[in-house]
């Protein structure tokens, strides 16, 4: 026990031995070591700022990344995106009709106007077709028949059968030179109506009291279109000597851009073939001035020394006239006409001591009645 009591004064000096601690009496938090602010009473520092404070957290599934969404119950069937929506009823063959609840118009075949409402036509009643046009004329219900009848015949006459008779002078022309003074002509005459017609056309030359070169053509002419007639015929030849005479197949007409053209075979009574190209345009300078060239060209088949025609092209004639036009039917003109032989045809002439080429002025008059 004696121990016991030292023991315990032991431990009790110590305490007593310390100096007073002049904090006394004052409460001080805990002490913590090196801390400058022990003793003070601080605000507790604020927790860190969690993005996710204030959000419903699922619990922690683990690394799921889908943790916290309303995700279906496995096993069950997802979710309808349509559910809610009132949708049409699917065919038969399950796929869903476009067009299901809507009121389509009735299937009518092949009528691009089924189901649409047409009103009938002013003056007929419902969609009765209209009434059939008589196969009379309208005259026909007021005049009697022998007053038509006698009407349409005077028609026919005057405007469908009508016939008239013209006469064309294309050149008649002098042609003046040193050696003396040359001439030429080309015509025609016509008579019938706008499908059939008979013609008579002439050409030729020459020069003083010599005349080098006439012809004359009877023809037939039918119209094969609104613009070309067809002709067939005979022409005979008066100069050269000796006379020949051919058997006539042609057209002549107005070709596309008003270029009047003509062609013609010729088969003469000696068996030798021959055939002519001709053309012509008038350039309206003005509505009176107007200028015209003209080309013809001639070719043969065979050689026929006696008339000195050689095989070949045998000649070219070309021209080139300014008229004025007084009327339509009166035009004087001036020009210049070329003429030249060519091939086989020159070579008969230079044996014949002939010229091959000749070129002249002209002064002539274009008219028709």
């Amino acid at each position: 026990m004696i121990r016991l009591a030292i023991l315990a004064a032991a431990l009790a000096t110590p305490a007593l031995a310390q100096p007073p601690d002049p904090d006394a009496g004052h409460r001080t938090p805990e002490a913590t070591a090196a801390d400058p602010h022990a003793g003070h009473m601080m605000p507790a520092p604020p927790a860190a700022s969690d993005p996710h404070a204030g959000h419903k957290t699922p619990k922690a599934k683990g690394a799921d990344p889908h943790a916290g969404h309303n995700m279906p119950v496995a096993g069950e069937q997802p979710a309808d995106p349509h559910a809610g929506h009132r949708m049409p009823e699917t065919s038969p063959r399950g796929s869903t009709d476009p067009h299901a609840g809507h009121r389509m118009p009735e299937a009518k075949g092949a009528d691009p106007r089924a189901g649409h409402n047409m009103s009938a036509p002013p003056g007929i009643a419902g969609n009765a077709p209209p009434p059939p046009i008589p196969a009379d004329h309208a005259a026909d219900r007021i005049f009697p028949p022998q007053v038509m009848a006698a009407a349409r015949e005077t028609l026919r006459r005057e405007h469908g059968v009508m016939r008239w008779t013209t006469v064309m002078v294309e050149t008649a022309e002098i042609r003046p030179t040193g050696d003396g003074t040359g001439y030429g002509w080309e015509a025609s005459a016509s008579y019938g109506g706008d499908i059939h017609r008979a013609m008579l056309k002439t050409e030729g030359d020459g020069a003083g009291d010599d005349l080098e070169a006439a012809e004359v053509q009877a023809l037939y002419a039918r119209a094969i279109g609104p613009y070309f007639n067809l002709q067939v015929g005979v022409r005979q030849d008066f100069q050269p000597r000796p006379r020949r005479t051919y058997a006539t197949l042609g057209v002549e007409g107005l070709a596309p851009y008003w270029f009047e053209v003509g062609a013609q075979a010729f088969l003469s009574d000696k068996g030798d073939i021959s055939a002519r190209l001709e053309g012509s345009y008038d350039l309206r300078l003005t509505q009176q001035l107007i200028l015209e060239p003209r080309g013809e060209l001639n070719l043969a088949a065979s050689r026929d020394r006696a008339i000195g025609v050689g095989s070949g092209v045998t000649d070219l004639e070309l021209g080139l006239r300014l008229r004025y036009a007084f009327t339509p039917e009166f035009a004087p003109y001036l020009g210049v006409n070329w003429e030249r032989k060519l091939g086989d045809t020159a070579d008969l002439a230079r044996l014949a001591g002939e010229s091959r080429s000749d070129t002249r002025l002209v002064v002539g008059l274009r008219a028709w009645f």
